[in-house]
């Protein structure tokens, strides 16, 4: 299985710590960001991935080269125009025909890739979406469940309206198929694909149970930094 690293962002809430440096590159307890979710996907056996990038990709790819050092087969998708969520991961997904895993790139998170493999396997759907809780859901948008399978997704509720506390966690397994309603040039996956697939009855959840950071403010990346336990 094939997987797609999406981290083409500007990172516009970490500056001044991004005009320089992208954010994928950006260290986290001496490591760029991008390189824990890279060897996480090794741990479970995933060698193959794609990096959607944009902003300094070339400092991206300098870094990263094609993977050698990592012990994987990198491969770059590079927007030549903004492209949106949607955009960049249809371009980034073009040519693949089977499942694939999808992972945002500025989460720090130890996501137990095998046991997501077997909940999509068993689960059939067309997508399957880690869920994480958080008690701060007003700063979210929070999943509605029906099952095992995603209903909608409420955006950023009051605490005592939420339909619950999960959210998305930014790591999913896509049949390219469920791509095929998004349009050519720029769109956003969220709200012109999950969205609209899970009102179809075809995203299931699988609930990640472990470490999950976002990185996406000054104030987050720190957190992280502070309290992000990496595997050995």
């Amino acid at each position: 299985m094939r997987a797609i690293i999406l981290a083409g962002g500007l990172g516009e809430r970490l500056r001044p710590l991004t005009e320089h440096t992208p954010k994928p590159l950006l260290p986290i307890k001496g490591k760029p960001i991008m390189q824990y979710a890279i060897e996480n996907l090794k741990r479970h056996g995933i060698k193959d991935i794609t990096l959607a990038i944009s902003y300094h990709a070339d400092k991206i790819r300098e870094y990263f080269e094609i993977g050698q050092k990592l012990g994987v087969n990198i491969s770059y998708s590079i927007e030549s125009s903004p492209l949106g969520t949607g955009g960049a991961v249809k371009q980034a997904a073009d040519g693949i025909h089977e499942p694939f895993i999808l992972i945002w790139g500025d989460n720090l998170a130890d996501y137990n890739i095998t046991e997501l493999v077997k909940a999509y396997e068993r689960q059939k759907a067309m997508i399957t979406m880690t869920l994480t809780a958080r008690e701060d859901v007003e700063n979210f948008g929070v999943a509605k469940l029906d099952g095992d399978k995603i209903g909608y997704f409420v955006e950023k509720p009051r605490r005592e309206e939420a339909p619950s506390n999960l959210i998305n966690a930014g790591c999913f397994i896509i049949h390219p198929d469920a791509l095929a309603i998004l349009p050519d040039g720029k769109s956003n996956i969220e709200r012109e694909c999950f969205e609209i697939q899970a009102r179809k009855g075809v995203v299931s959840a699988y609930n990640h149970l472990g470490q999950w950071f976002p990185t996406d403010t000054l104030e987050k990346y720190k957190k992280a930094d502070e309290e992000f336990n990496p595997k050995k």
